[in-house]
């Protein structure tokens, strides 16, 4: 083999390595894109400029001291924030490239693909059954009773529920205890099939028994769904989640993965909270 072969060969080969690592570590498409995201209630300034990449079917944990501006955040990702006469919200959050602030973008049907569990569970004064089937009687997903059977059925088995309930579906959801009225919100959640699914402190009102099966659900449903989760425990986000961002004073100071924000932060302020210097 003559140099200039050789040299062709060494040329294509080190090009088919680098393709092949290139593969391997494929940037992870982003469900939700926030840049330059400013919070205002009133005069107040709530949040700072904040710029988040939210990835698809990871689970992203927002972490911070109280009054940071994580939940702030978060209800700015589905306009839950549009509810509070004061708020208002400048920059731009992108979900599936599309600017979820445009005007004439229905907050409703935005609702329905990014949907959200709410810190102390919240099951409407209905039925099981009733509860999991609102949403999509709702929205017109099912066409008839057995269509909406079936999505029932499959919710509450995707929320871990379904052995535990399915004999007592027309029994009040109020009635179940708090961890299972949880998993029925997120069951509820899910039976409208959104993309994303916000979560706000969904364990801070639960023993450490539910607490366990919905940091289990929740890594269940990471593969189906992508995840913003607001913790104040620590614990539960390293054990949870994929990418922690951590908060302070309205301000977005660290984010990455979740390993290295928790072995290795970038930021003091990290690292002082995470050691419980502060919060």
């Amino acid at each position: 083999m003559d140099s200039s072969t050789m040299s062709q060969t060494l040329d294509s080969t080190t090009a088919a390595t680098i393709n092949a690592a290139l593969e391997g570590t494929e940037a992870k498409r982003n469900a939700i894109t926030a840049r330059n995201v400013d919070v205002y209630y009133g005069e107040k300034q709530a949040l700072n400029k904040i710029n988040l990449d939210i990835p698809e079917r990871e689970v992203t944990a927002l972490i911070g001291p109280s009054g940071c501006g994580k939940s702030t955040f978060l209800r700015c990702l589905n306009r839950m924030n549009d509810v509070i006469e004061s708020c208002r919200v400048e920059g731009e959050i992108l979900f599936d490239g599309e600017d979820i602030y445009n005007t004439d973008l229905d907050p409703v049907l935005l609702r329905a693909r990014v949907g959200m569990v709410f810190q102390k569970p919240n099951p409407f004064p209905k039925s099981i059954y009733e509860n999991v089937a609102y949403g999509p009687k709702l929205h017109g997903i099912a066409e008839n009773k057995a269509e909406l059977d079936e999505i029932v059925e499959k919710s509450l088995r995707r929320a871990s529920i379904w052995n535990e309930v399915k004999d007592r579906l027309d029994t009040p959801g109020t009635g179940l205890s708090g961890g299972q009225q949880q998993r029925l919100c997120i069951a509820r959640a899910i039976a409208i099939n959104p993309e994303v699914i916000l979560m706000d402190e969904p364990c801070s009102a639960l023993d450490p028994i539910a607490t366990a099966k919905i940091e289990e659900l929740i890594d269940e449903l990471r593969e189906r769904y992508t995840i913003a989760i607001v913790t104040h425990s620590m614990q539960q986000a390293a054990r949870v989640s994929q990418k922690t961002a951590f908060f302070h004073l309205g301000e977005l100071v660290e984010v990455g993965d979740t390993d290295q924000v928790f072995t290795n932060p970038v930021d003091g302020r990290t690292q002082g909270y995470i050691t419980g210097r502060f919060g």
